[in-house]
């Protein structure tokens, strides 16, 4: 069953919630989906960048350099 959550909290380290932001949930996994407002110090790839996320376990990848999604497990 697939759980669909429009709003993003501080679990995900975004404190705003953008209109353009949701949470997807398979299972045990999630997937939080925004668009990136964190200016970088180094060139990133224009297609896809990986990096570890601001929590363990967590997985951040930078789709096209304006999309971010971070894999996580879910909570209960």
């Amino acid at each position: 069953m697939t759980h669909l959550d429009l709003t993003s909290g501080a679990r995900f380290g975004l404190e705003s919630s953008t209109p353009s932001s949701f949470s997807l949930r398979f299972g045990r996994r999630e997937i939080f989906v925004c668009r990136d407002t964190y200016v970088r110090r180094y060139r990133v790839n224009p297609v896809i960048e990986c990096s570890a996320g601001i929590e363990p376990g967590h997985l951040e990848v930078l789709l096209f350099r304006r999309w971010l999604l971070v894999l996580s497990k879910a909570r209960r």
